[in-house]
């Protein structure tokens, strides 16, 4: 085997620079065509995460409501971008097992009341009250809304047998 033939050996298995060009190019495409739907995909990760967490919160008011014999209620402040869960009567030494809880940055929480005639509030602040058997105080807001920085939404909505709340893609 001589020189030239192995250099024409080599030649035949490499890539030339236009070949590379070409699929640097394809990848570039791909990737620009992917990247809305992963934006998108990642955006709606983090409305429905937090939306799973206020949900999770109202499990666990319910819960302690029972178990406690006590009622519960899950505040939140709009403004501040906040909400807790905390015994309705705290007493002077506070509620130990209380949670407050910041609502992601890019996250906007809003409670839709549907016209109670003395809505539920907890220290000013709308609330949502979970009675000592677990059912939901007829004068809590029926509606929680999460909207995200690009208007996209998720419904925390009462359910039927007013017994908690469901997640939900649209108000009704």
């Amino acid at each position: 085997m001589t020189l030239a033939t192995g250099q024409s050996d080599f030649r035949r298995r490499a890539f030339t620079l236009v070949e590379l060009i070409l699929v640097l190019a394809l990848l570039v495409i791909v990737t620009s065509l992917a990247a809305p739907s992963l934006a998108n995909f990642v955006r709606g990760r983090a409305l429905d995460s937090e939306a799973r967490r206020v949900l999770a919160l109202m499990h666990a008011g319910q819960s302690r409501a029972v178990s406690e014999g006590a009622a519960m209620v899950l505040w939140v402040d709009e403004k501040a971008g906040s909400y807790g869960l905390q015994a309705e009567t705290s007493g002077q030494n506070g509620d130990a097992k209380a949670e407050n809880l910041t609502v992601d940055s890019t996250l906007q929480i809003a409670v839709l009341s549907a016209g109670a005639a003395t809505p539920a509030t907890f220290n000013n602040l709308p609330a949502i009250k979970f009675l000592a058997d677990g059912t939901v105080d007829e004068n809590s807001p029926p509606t929680l809304k999460l909207t995200d920085s690009a208007g996209f939404s998720r419904w925390l909505g009462l359910t039927a047998s007013r017994m908690g709340y469901e997640i939900r893609d649209t108000e009704k």
